[in-house]
């Protein structure tokens, strides 16, 4: 049975939906700016020890952070958009009303 909610708890509701997610984005912002700030300098740092550009640019030890930050982003992502994130339900009717709608003017 599905629980019905008031119109003031659904707008808690989505509300709260919408500071999740405005909260997983200015955390996305963060983790890029501050891991291309971070590979910049330990790029930097490996060429002042005699590392050619290319050499320093590909050393993977570089962008450990990247991997590491960017499980915790995707643990994020999932809890804020759900497991599914681009292949839902939602999705899948979208694309065919979509596939519907590109028939339908075909004729």
């Amino acid at each position: 049975m599905k629980q019905r909610y008031t119109e003031e708890q659904q707008y808690i509701l989505a509300r709260k939906k919408v500071e999740k997610i405005r909260k997983f984005y200015k955390h996305l912002a963060t983790y890029i700016i501050i891991n291309t700030f971070l590979s910049a300098i330990f790029i930097v740092g490996d060429m002042n020890d005699g590392d050619t550009f290319k050499e320093a640019f590909w050393d993977y030890h570089n962008y450990k952070i990247w991997l590491y930050w960017g499980i915790g982003i995707l643990f994020q992502a999932i809890s804020t958009f759900g497991l599914p994130l681009f292949l839902n339900k939602d999705w899948e009717q979208r694309k065919i009303n979509n596939y519907l709608e590109q028939e339908n003017r075909k004729r």
